[in-house]
């Protein structure tokens, strides 16, 4: 599946950072062990870009020794994104949001930690940890000699785990395994095995979480996002209703990037508005006319 949807005069259009979309509901910044980008500056570029509304969601991890273990604590992530909501109140709408990463063994912490704070906006996504299967130096010998159902089932299994737990506005990058498969499977693999999606999407439509169409996958070699556009569409058909879009940006030029291409993909699969928080039915948040002629 390719990545940009849309053409130019000169031929397909090359992914890049957006102008007058809704919503960049995935972001990272130096709040985050891995991005050293200011809140400011992302609250700048939205509104020189025309991002109406920006979720800050910097990472949370449970495993201790993980990157974003105690990285930061809650007071002073929430101190920085509120702060920064009231300076630009009037020209952004700034979310104070988390990506949580999932991992079933810390469920019950996952979960306590979210009854006893509160978030704008939540993303639960299932990460390569270190003493994973698909960690840099396992990964190899993990993939080889199985078929891309086995060797996607551990991501897979806890993906599902994750949408089941209810615990989660949004499920984040589905399938972003692909990222680190390219070497012995390409997208076209993954859109050849629908039924491996099959029981997430069953299971995020019965759950009521939302799907992302996160864009990041447009600046790797997978090339399209995660999910790619069949699966989006596929979801609609199954009867999901709630649907957002990222850019996963950690560096200043990568702020909505691929949100045109992803709010294209969300369109053409049926979709005429974005969401973020579950309880919260909004209508602020319906795609510009471009996208639904």
């Amino acid at each position: 599946m390719g990545g940009a949807t849309g053409t130019t005069g000169g031929g397909p259009r090359l992914p890049a950072q957006a102008f007058d979309v809704p919503l960049d509901a995935h972001l990272h910044t130096d709040l985050s062990p891995d991005s050293a980008v200011p809140l400011e500056l992302y609250c700048a570029q939205a509104a020189e870009r025309g991002v109406r509304e920006i979720a800050i969601t910097d990472h949370l991890d449970f495993m201790p020794g993980a990157p974003a273990y105690q990285y930061t604590s809650y007071k002073h992530r929430e101190q920085v994104v509120r702060d920064a909501a009231e300076r630009w109140a009037g020209k952004v709408t700034v979310r104070f949001g988390v990506e949580l990463t999932y991992e079933s063994r810390y469920e019950d912490q996952i979960r306590e930690h979210l009854r006893t704070h509160s978030y704008d906006y939540s993303i639960g996504s299932v990460h390569g940890l270190s003493d994973g299967p698909y960690a840099r130096d396992r990964i190899a010998s993990f993939v080889t000699g199985k078929t891309l159902p086995e060797v996607v089932a551990p991501y897979f299994a806890e993906v599902a785990r994750a949408i089941r737990s209810g615990l989660f506005d949004t499920l984040g990058h589905m399938d972003m395994c692909k990222r680190w498969l390219v070497p012995w499977f390409k997208a076209a693999d993954f859109a050849a095995a629908p039924e491996m999606y099959e029981p997430l999407l069953v299971a995020l439509v019965e759950s009521g979480t939302a799907l992302e169409v996160n864009a990041s996958g447009l600046r790797h070699p997978t090339g399209e996002t995660y999910p790619g556009p069949w699966v989006v569409a596929r979801f609609r058909e199954l009867g999901g209703r709630r649907v957002t879009v990222g850019s996963d940006s950690h560096l200043p030029n990568c702020f909505a990037f691929g949100i045109e291409e992803a709010c294209e993909i969300v369109a053409a699969a049926g979709f005429d508005r974005l969401a973020l928080q579950r309880a919260v039915d909004r209508g602020d948040l319906v795609l510009p006319e471009r996208f639904r002629r």
